[in-house]
């Protein structure tokens, strides 16, 4: 099902596009989101639920006639498995609730958009947001292009608020010009290196090849590396309720399309100067419902399930699709 097999060869042009500064609200505002289910997965075998180790259990594709609405790079589901954050690439947050029946997704409610808001307070379009992490109350935002960390306040009950920089390794304000950190977990107390900042690179590579990655803060800061295969890069991560560590990725080519990977790496394999692989989870391509798959959470569902949520970036192109999967993860 290539449906758009050559445009999307504008994936990265339209990207650049989209950072160009917009209007954007200066306070918190209401909007509607329009969700459409997408009924099977893969719609060639709509029997079909079981994809690698994840087993479907639905998704939506969003529309908005608001104007930030789009570009999503990074989100956040609540523990509830309703509550939803989500974060645009051209700096503009939005909160809104799943609606499920019995427990698939068909519907978005109590939506609303707000800008990203800079050290000063005001509007900051011209910061290329990309990836979050929580750590209680903070929440930590990574950005490209300029490659730096802000931390926020965030307690779900309003956007997140008071911007402060955080201090990173030179080595991170090195990292290639739009392929800066694209994933970012916090490691909570009960595990290996609790306290640190996990940060991964979209596509900054090490003379080897490999794809670089930053432990900030935390008992051993330090750089390590993700192998990097098939032509894959990053495109966010997520830690699981064991402390291991999921990255999504993503591939493209001319004659393909977009291609979506997840790799589950063990958090006991990461310490400064290692290189950490891990094995794929599921792998998949435009046969699927899938498009340039670039954020993801991770949440336990109140019936003890591994819930994992991904969205796409749609760079603000009339090609593409802001879509909302999720999935199971299933153990066996």
């Amino acid at each position: 099902m290539a449906r758009y097999p050559v445009l999307f060869v504008l994936f990265f042009g339209l990207n650049l596009v989209a950072f160009a500064q917009k209007n954007l609200p200066d306070q918190a505002v209401a909007i509607t989101i329009t969700a459409t289910p997408i009924p099977a997965f893969r719609p060639d075998s709509p029997a079909q639920i079981r994809f690698g180790s994840l087993e479907f259990r639905g998704g939506l594709v969003l529309t908005s006639t608001h104007k930030s609405f789009g570009g999503i790079s990074a989100l956040r589901v609540r523990p509830d498995g309703e509550h939803f954050l989500a974060l645009s690439d051209r700096a503009s947050w939005f909160l809104w609730r799943i609606v499920y029946e019995y427990n698939r997704p068909i519907g978005i409610a109590d939506a609303s958009a707000a800008p990203v808001l800079g050290g000063d307070g005001k509007p900051a379009p011209q910061w290329d947001t990309e990836s979050i992490a929580e750590d209680g109350n903070t929440l930590y935002v990574g950005l490209e292009r300029i490659n730096s960390i802000f931390s926020f306040d965030f307690d779900w009950k309003s956007f997140p608020a008071n911007a402060r920089p955080v201090s990173v390794p030179p080595e991170l304000k090195d990292l290639p010009f739009n392929q800066g950190l694209e994933g970012m977990v916090f490691v909570p107390k009960k595990y290996n290196l609790a306290g640190t900042l996990i940060g991964f690179s979209e596509k900054g590579l090490t003379e080897a090849g490999n794809l670089k990655a930053f432990l900030i803060g935390g008992p051993s800061p330090g750089m390590f590396s993700v192998k990097r295969t098939d032509g894959y890069d990053i495109s966010d991560a997520a830690m699981l309720p064991n402390g291991d560590i999921l990255i999504l990725e993503r591939q493209y080519s001319l004659q393909l399309g977009v291609a979506m990977r997840i790799r589950r790496i063990r958090l006991q394999d990461i310490k400064p100067g290692a290189l950490v692989d891990g094995s794929t989870i599921v792998e998949t391509d435009l046969h699927s419902q899938i498009d340039n798959m670039e954020a993801m959470s991770v949440h336990r569902s109140r019936s003890g399930e591994t819930v994992l949520t991904l969205m796409s970036d749609d760079n603000f192109s009339p090609i593409q699709r802001t879509l909302l999967l999720q999935f199971v993860l299933k153990e066996n």
